[in-house]
């Protein structure tokens, strides 16, 4: 039997998931959100670690029985949240740990990669003609605003360079704080989002701080909880999300007088928001292109296909 498909595992804070692909697409992905109870805004790190190692047993139980083992050529981890040297967080021990042992027992090589270029790989599926093309990565999530340049090469580690971030709290923070102030579950995303559909009144106005290609969220998030008690929920919740698109836009527009233009490639949890791309494409020329939404969030298919980009390298 031929070895085709590569097996990814991601770790991330706040979701286990394995995936197994081939060149023909996804064979295999499945995923478990973490546990927060009602009315928190997060977990601590050893609380996540012992939820993920729980969690991964029967996700890689699922996984044996839908995929044959002589077919995985490879497997894929991804080791820490983002390329740098110094990047790490417990959480990802987990799913290495797995890695190297399913690899070693399979006779197979690991493939290291991290949490940020899955996101960028997931988001090039079915887009594959951009890889190679240098690009804008803007990650979206509750751990990382980055605007990022970026080349996403097939055959090697991807080079990334961070032009942006929030100087404060990320985008899915201050999602999630407003939303758990509206009484909302953890994370609120999806649940603000239904919140902002239903809005009749869309002119309030959360101030967009942006300097450069650097952004903050934490006086908008402010300006948004003393707001709570004199306007309704719906118009609240939309205003957060015009907030987020209109610096997106403008960290964009500014990246773009200082870097030229380019395809900007739109990854993470909160850019699977269908409501935040309908705004960003209002509000922005730039020349967007959105993942599919199933795998914006956090999941391993990115991961399993950049080791599976690298399939040249399986048999060295």
């Amino acid at each position: 039997m031929t070895r085709d498909c590569c097996l990814g595992i991601d770790t991330s804070c706040y979701t286990t998931s394995v995936a197994c692909v081939a060149e023909h697409g996804i064979v295999f992905s499945e995923r478990t959100m973490l546990s927060v109870p009602f009315g928190g805004r997060g977990l601590r790190q050893s609380e996540g670690l012992f939820q993920h190692t729980k969690q991964l047993a029967p996700l890689m139980e699922h996984l044996f029985a839908a995929v044959e083992r002589e077919r995985i050529g490879a497997v894929a981890v991804s080791e820490k949240p983002i390329g740098t040297e110094d990047s790490y967080m417990p959480v990802f021990l987990a799913g290495l740990t797995v890695a190297r042992a399913v690899a070693a027992s399979l006779g197979v090589p690991l493939i290291l990669t991290n949490h940020q270029s899955g996101h960028l790989r997931a988001a090039l599926y079915g887009r594959e003609s951009l890889l190679g093309t240098p690009i804008y990565g803007l990650h979206l999530s509750g751990g990382t605003t980055d605007l990022l340049l970026a080349q996403t090469d097939r055959s090697a580690p991807y080079r990334i360079e961070r032009i942006g971030t929030s100087t404060d709290l990320h985008a899915g923070q201050f999602v999630d704080r407003v939303g758990v102030a509206l009484g909302l579950p953890f994370p609120a995303g999806k649940h603000l989002e239904q919140l902002a559909r239903e809005a009749t009144q869309k002119d309030l106005k959360l101030a967009a701080s942006v300097h450069g290609t650097n952004c903050s969220f934490s006086g908008a998030e402010s300006a948004a909880v003393r707001l709570l008690p004199t306007v309704s929920r719906e118009e609240l919740a939309y205003a957060v999300y015009d907030c987020l698109a209109r610096t997106v836009a403008k960290m964009l527009r500014n990246a773009e007088a200082a870097y030229g233009r380019r395809p900007v490639l739109i990854c993470g949890g909160v850019a699977s928001s269908m409501l935040l791309r309908e705004l960003l494409e209002k509000r922005t020329d730039a020349p967007l292109v959105f993942g599919e939404p199933s795998l914006s969030a956090d999941n391993a298919v990115g991961v399993a296909y950049i080791g599976l980009d690298r399939r040249e390298t399986w048999n060295r």
